[in-house]
């Protein structure tokens, strides 16, 4: 059976999620898939500075991650950062790989790329290797012209790739890896027009303080609305909507979801999503083809990504939490805006493909056959 070494890393949920979204896709098409994540399995001091001091980065001080992430974005300053990473994780990654002797390796993170990178253009392995872009415009740190391809979630993606030099024949726009629940309707008949407009309130596991708020402003909408929030985790956070808003209005239906693996099911009865743009949240959000409402971001990343939706007419960007009740009245009151939105998802999810994901990782294992004589097995590195 042949093998495949998916390496990812838990700086937000979203490399995870694609990581298992290309396990679930792999073992369903034969292959044997080893999943790991790589920070956790080669320097667990290293994991926590990067993954606490993300976390606590975007919550506390999101103005300092927004500049770390544009400074990390310049070539020279990128070239400093991924050489201290790659020096951390390069002989791990190197021992793993040769435990697995996988036929293709696919990262989810982009601290894998120069590591991996590294090693193919030194001759230390001769495997093919995927890089799995998460957002949706290109940062330094996913740029080596060692990988032999790129999945990105747009061709809008694909340009910013070309404009710092990646070849166009290795990037393919076939739409971040998600579940595969997400591509097909879990209802048979067309939402009755009768029904309350339908709001899908998330947050992720970042800004849960400024759901409150959007909801606080939702429920002075004008108009008869539904709302499902989707608290997560946060039990606290749950207990305090429900206690506050259902059952106190009698044209808001308000809906509370603590952590559910029902998202797509929710996307399928909803109008509009109300969330952070996450990439893997676009990326749902477009193959639902369902618009975003974006009241809040992770500065950096989530800036792009919310960019990237109304560049394409997707998703509004709202500044000021307090003017999304205006956003929904207007979508309610103008429903050909609504439907503009949705044609334009429609031309973004054209592309998406999973299976076609796995053409490509076939296709790489057959023509690596005839270059496997570079790959040193037992090579040490010195």
């Amino acid at each position: 059976m042949r093998k495949i070494l998916i390496f990812t890393a838990s700086t937000g949920g979203g490399h995870n999620q694609a990581a298992a979204s290309l396990e679930e896709l792999l073992k369903s098409n034969g292959y044997s898939v080893v999943k790991l994540d790589a920070l956790k399995e080669t320097n667990k001091l290293l994991d926590s500075f990067i993954s606490d001091g993300y976390r606590i980065l975007v919550k506390k001080f999101p103005k300092t991650y927004r500049e770390l992430y544009k400074l990390s974005d310049r070539r020279k300053v990128n070239f400093k950062i991924t050489r201290i990473i790659t020096k951390f994780l390069r002989n791990k990654i190197y021992q793993i790989i040769q435990k697995h002797n996988p036929e293709v390796i696919i990262a989810t993170h982009p601290f894998l790329v120069n590591v991996i990178g590294e090693l193919k253009e030194e001759g230390k392995i001769c495997i093919p290797f995927i890089s799995v872009v998460t957002d949706y415009k290109i940062h330094q740190t996913y740029v080596h012209s060692s990988v032999d391809a790129y999945i990105t979630g747009s061709y809008y993606t694909k340009l910013s790739m070309m404009e710092r030099g990646i070849p166009k024949e290795k990037i393919y726009h076939y739409g971040i890896p998600i579940r595969k629940e997400f591509f097909v309707s879990s209802i048979d008949k067309k939402k009755n027009k009768k029904d309350d407009f339908t709001i899908l309130l998330m947050c992720g596991s970042i800004g849960l303080k400024a759901m409150e708020k959007v909801l606080k402003r939702l429920v002075k909408s004008k108009n008869r609305i539904k709302i499902i929030a989707v608290c997560g985790n946060d039990v606290d956070l749950r207990i305090r909507i429900e206690q506050k808003y259902m059952d106190k209005y009698e044209d808001k239906e308000i809906i509370v979801y603590g952590f559910t693996n029902k998202i797509p099911e929710l996307m399928d009865i909803s109008d509009i999503i109300i969330s952070k743009p996450g990439g893997l949240t676009v990326s749902e959000s477009i193959a639902k083809n369902i618009p975003m409402v974006i009241p809040y971001v992770i500065p950096g990343q989530e800036e792009e990504n919310a960019d990237f939706l109304v560049h394409t007419g997707a998703g509004i960007r709202v500044k000021k939490i307090k003017e999304i009740t205006d956003v929904i009245d207007n979508l309610i009151e103008n429903p050909s805006l609504l439907r503009e939105m949705k044609k334009n998802i429609k031309k973004l999810s054209k592309t998406y493909s999973m299976e076609s994901i796995v053409e490509i990782v076939n296709k790489l294992i057959e023509e690596n056959k005839y270059n496997t004589k570079n790959y040193k097995k037992e090579r040490v590195i010195s």
